[in-house]
């Protein structure tokens, strides 16, 4: 059993979730509003499906990944839209006065909303692809299977460094500052989903 390839996959994962994006900023705002919990299920679901996409990559499954490239104007258009809804309600949202007890139903939800919208960016398996092929991890059998689980390895790694980093800043900031900051992503989520739609016409 070759460990670097493991080694290869958790360094692959942890590097592509640390691009500050739209989930990363959902995972900041969600922190904020209610609690480490909330912001860490959301980053797991966003490494679920990057677990997902670095398996289709890892084993080269080329039929679902033309599938899903394929259909990706409908995909965007989708999560173009879902940005959008999340960047509006993240902007209206009130901060509480305490972190909100996150419930089994309410982390259910956020880690099911943050796995379709990261799985509505078919183009993350393109990602996957370019850098496996780059640092020769292109492979099959037992050597994929450890790339995957690297890869989610590695994103679950960044989500729970974030989660927990935003989650001892929160302790420090009044409700005026966690008001501007729902704002700023709610605008920063919008801008995204924006962008989204805007590259399907072009």
């Amino acid at each position: 059993m070759d460990v670097s390839f493991f080694v290869r996959g958790l360094a692959i994962g942890f590097s592509i979730a640390a691009v500050v994006g739209p989930i990363g900023m959902l995972c900041i705002q969600r922190t904020l509003h209610k609690g480490f919990f909330s912001g860490l299920v959301t980053g797991l679901g966003a490494a679920t499906a990057d677990g997902i996409y670095g398996s289709v990559a890892a084993f080269s499954l080329t039929v679902i990944s033309t599938l899903l490239l394929g259909q990706q104007n409908w995909i965007r258009l989708v999560g173009g839209l879902f940005l959008i809804y999340l960047g509006i309600r993240a902007a209206l949202t009130r901060p509480a006065e305490r972190v909100a007890k996150a419930s089994g139903r309410n982390l259910l939800g956020a880690y099911i909303s943050t796995l379709l919208l990261t799985l509505t960016n078919p183009l993350t398996i393109l990602s996957f692809a370019t850098v496996f092929a780059g640092l020769g991890v292109g492979a099959a059998g037992l050597a994929a299977a450890l790339v995957a689980a690297g890869v989610f390895c590695g994103s679950c790694a960044w989500w729970l460094l974030l989660s927990g980093g935003v989650g001892l800043l929160r302790e420090k900031m009044t409700t005026r500052w966690l008001a501007w900051i729902n704002r700023l992503a709610g605008a920063a989520l919008t801008i995204f989903g924006i962008v989204a739609l805007v590259s399907l016409m072009l």
